[in-house]
């Protein structure tokens, strides 16, 4: 879902369709060459992950609707609670009626069938599903709605200061906004505090082996791990 790579983070509105954070090592890039850098991107920021310093940007602190970025959120709020503890990663969780009903990206998750929380994150992270997404938002929030707010909450206490959830998956809202600069912050922070899941956000494609149906294989919604940056 997110290709989160050390040194550099890039967010852009247009190019990447889950999450456009990307954290490149590029050679001999330093901020004299990050002014020169043109992009037909409408948002757009290039943040040194070591220092936070800010090499280029472009409407970085413009409002803009997420789509599935969103799921960064929605990853995190699970990290917190696999280091509470309130969940582990075998931990089985139902799927709702509505959870498989959820149109959009999907998993293939199946109603009244229980699915573990790291099954649920690859199919979150690299498949980029709306199903997996409201699974954990009614396991952890109860509903939907009380885990968007959970997300903004969360979302602030980070200092994202210009981010609203509505939902957990990014659906289209008016509502649902946020910016390039409190993305480079999210990934920034989740790379930081939870280097255990970074690994997720590099798997190219993940196979569900779902219970009563063939095996469902989906490739990684993210353009940028198929590039060798």
């Amino acid at each position: 879902m997110i290709a989160l790579r050390k040194k550099y983070t890039i967010i852009t509105s247009v190019v990447l369709f889950i999450v456009y954070v990307c954290l490149l090592n590029i050679f001999n890039l330093n901020k004299a060459s990050a002014v020169s850098f043109q992009t037909s991107a409408k948002h757009v920021i290039l943040m040194d992950y070591d220092t936070g310093s800010i090499l280029y940007e472009k409407a970085a602190d413009e409002a803009m609707f997420p789509a599935s970025m969103s799921k960064i959120m929605t990853a995190l709020i699970v990290f917190d609670r696999l280091k509470e503890g309130s969940l582990t990663l075998s931990t089985k969780i139902p799927v709702s009626e509505k959870a498989w009903r959820m149109g959009g990206s999907k998993m293939f998750v199946r109603a009244g069938r229980k699915v573990t929380v790291q099954d649920l994150l690859r199919g979150v992270i690299v498949q980029s599903g709306n199903d997996a997404s409201i699974v954990l938002a009614e396991a952890i929030g109860g509903d939907e709605k009380t885990f968007a707010e959970m997300m903004t909450k969360r979302g602030k206490e980070i200092g994202l200061q210009n981010s609203n959830f509505k939902n957990a998956t990014g659906w289209p809202d008016p509502d649902h906004i946020t910016t390039a600069r409190d993305l480079a912050k999210l990934a920034n922070y989740i790379i930081k505090e939870y280097p255990e899941y970074y690994k997720y956000f590099k798997i190219k494609e993940f196979t569900w082996n779902r219970t009563g149906g063939d095996p469902i294989t989906q490739g990684n919604r993210n353009p940028l791990l198929y590039k060798n940056l």
